[in-house]
C-alpha cells in the first residue's frame, strides 16, 4: 500500500483513477473515516453537477461515494434546471442522528443567492432537499456559507459580509442572528475554533482568481471580533488557494492539528484541472497562520514530505497549439509520474496523455499552468501506477484559463504559455 502523501495544488485522483472533484468542500470525521463533500463541477460550461461525497481512511487515498443530492428536475426546485448549487457543508446532528447539508443555491448569473437544506440518515446517504435555510420564517439570502460545530453540538453557520447565525436544535433552520455584519465585502466564509479562541476566515471577491485571505477572532462566538489580517504570507494569495474549511487532525498521540483547505479554481476545466490545497495551520492565542507551502505532506505526522524519485530530462517552453513532449517512463512497484514546470499569471492549459505498454490510454485530460502567484515545481502528479512501462505526452492547448468579475473586468491569465522543466517517477520507496 502507498504511503499516505497528501499532494497540494494539482488534481486528486480517487480508486477509479478519476479526478476527485469536489469543491469549496468540507470534511467530517465520522464512523473512523474521513468524508469529503463538495461541489461537482463539470468542464463543460463549469456546470454543476450536484453535491459528491468521497471517503478515506488516511485523507491521501479517496474513494467516490456517490452524488449525495443531484440537480433537481423540477423547474421550482432551488437546485432545479435554471439553478446551481455550491459552498456544501455537512454536520451531524447530534440529538437528531441526521446529518444536515446547507448549500448555497443561485441563479446561473450569480445574482439570486438562497441557502438550501437537506438532511440524510447516513454521511454518504442520498440527501432530501428540504427546501429553503430559514430565519424568521424567511429564506437566507447571504451568498457563500461555512459551518462550524461546537462539542455540545450547538452549530454556527457563516455567511458572506461576516453575519453569524446559531442553527435550530434539529439544524435545519437559524435561530438566532449572533453576529452582523463583521467582515464587509467577504466571501467564502469559514468558521471554527481552536483551543479557546473562535476563528473566522474570508476571502475577497475576484471570481475565480485567488486573493490575499484574511482572518478575525475573538474568546466567544458573539464577538467582540478583531481583525487580524492575512493568514498565509503577503504576496502568495493564500498560496494561490481560497479558504473552503477548516478541520481538526487528530494525531497518534491524541492531539489535533487545524488543516486549512483550500481551492485552486481552474476556470474552465474545473472538473479535471481544479485542485485543493491542504495545509496544516499554526495556532497560538489570537495568531493563525500558514507560514509554509508544502507541496506534498504526510497526514499522520502533519510533517513535509520532500519527494525525490527519477528525474527524466523533458523541456517544453510554448504558447504554440498542438506542440508536444512525448517521452517514455517506466514504474517499479506502484508509484506516479510528475510533470514538473512553471505556473504563472501567462499560464496556459497543456493536454496530458498517459499509455501503457500496449497503446492503451490510461489518461488523458487537460490540466493548468495558471497561478496568479508564480510557482515552480510539481504542476501535475498523476494517478497510482502498477508496474510497467509507459508513455506520457504533454500538449499545448489553445486556451487559458480566462473569466470575468461581475463588473466585467477581465481576469485570468495573460497568455497560453506552458512550461515543462522535467518529468519525476516516484515509486513508492521514493517518499516513504
Amino acid at each position: 500500500m502507498e504511503t499516505p502523501i497528501i499532494f497540494n495544488g494539482v488534481p486528486w485522483f480517487d480508486d477509479e483513477r478519476h479526478t476527485v472533484n469536489a469543491h469549496g468542500a468540507s470534511i467530517i470525521e465520522d464512523g473512523g473515516r474521513y468524508w469529503l463533500i463538495g461541489e461537482r463541477k463539470t468542464d463543460d460550461g463549469n456546470g454543476f453537477g450536484g453535491f459528491a461525497c468521497y471517503s478515506s481512511d488516511d485523507l491521501a487515498h479517496w474513494h467516490f461515494e456517490r452524488i449525495i443530492l443531484a440537480p433537481q428536475t423540477e423547474e421550482t426546485s432551488l437546485l432545479g434546471p435554471r439553478r446551481i448549487g455550491s459552498r456544501a457543508k455537512v454536520l451531524r446532528n447530534p440529538k437528531t442522528g441526521k446529518y444536515v447539508l446547507l448549500a448555497r443555491t443561485d441563479n446561473k448569473k450569480h445574482t439570486d443567492p438562497i441557502t438550501c437544506v437537506a438532511v440524510s440518515d447516513t454521511v454518504n446517504g442520498e440527501y432530501k432537499l428540504l427546501g429553503a435555510f430559514e430565519y424568521e420564517e424567511a429564506p437566507l439570502r447571504k451568498g457563500d456559507l461555512g459551518l462550524f460545530q461546537e462539542e455540545d453540538g450547538t452549530a454556527y453557520a457563516v455567511f458572506c459580509e461576516g453575519d453569524i447565525y446559531r442553527l435550530s436544535d434539529d439544524y435545519t433552520s437559524a435561530a438566532e442572528l449572533v453576529v452582523k455584519g463583521m467582515a464587509p465585502g467577504s466571501s467564502s466564509p469559514v468558521l471554527t475554533k481552536i483551543d479557546d479562541t473562535y476563528f473566522a476566515l474570508f476571502s475577497g471577491k475576484t471570481a475565480w482568481d485567488s486573493n490575499e485571505n484574511y482572518y478575525y477572532s475573538a474568546t466567544s462566538i458573539d464577538g467582540p471580533w478583531t481583525a487580524q489580517g492575512t493568514f498565509a504570507p503577503e504576496g502568495t494569495r493564500t498560496w494561490n488557494s481560497q479558504c473552503a474549511y477548516v478541520f481538526p487532525l487528530r494525531m497518534a498521540d491524541g492531539s489535533t492539528v487545524p488543516v486549512y483547505i483550500g481551492d485552486r479554481w481552474s476556470y474552465p476545466h474545473q472538473a479535471s484541472a481544479a485542485s485543493l490545497v491542504m495545509l496544516p495551520m499554526a495556532a497560538k492565542g489570537t495568531t493563525l497562520s500558514i507560514p509554509e507551502y508544502w507541496p506534498a505532506w504526510d497526514p499522520r505526522s502533519a510533517t513535509q514530505v520532500l519527494l525525490s524519485g527519477h528525474l527524466i530530462p523533458a523541456k517544453l517552453n510554448s504558447n504554440h497549439v498542438g506542440e508536444e513532449i512525448r517521452l517514455p517512463f517506466d514504474i517499479d512497484g506502484e508509484g506516479r509520474v510528475v510533470i514538473l514546470g512553471s505556473a504563472s499569471c501567462h499560464g496556459g492549459y497543456a493536454n496530458v496523455e498517459i499509455t501503457d505498454s500496449r497503446g492503451i490510454p490510461v489518461l488523458s485530460q487537460p490540466f493548468t499552468f495558471y497561478a496568479p502567484t508564480r510557482y515552480n515545481g510539481a504542476i501535475f502528479i498523476g494517478p497510482l501506477l502498477e508496474t510497467g512501462d509507459y508513455q506520457l505526452s504533454v500538449r499545448v492547448l489553445d486556451e487559458g484559463s480566462v473569466f470575468h468579475a461581475k463588473d466585467g473586468t477581465r481576469l485570468g491569465s495573460e497568455d497560453t504559455k506552458v512550461v515543462v522543466s522535467g518529468i519525476r517517477t516516484l515509486n513508492s520507496a521514493d517518499y516513504r
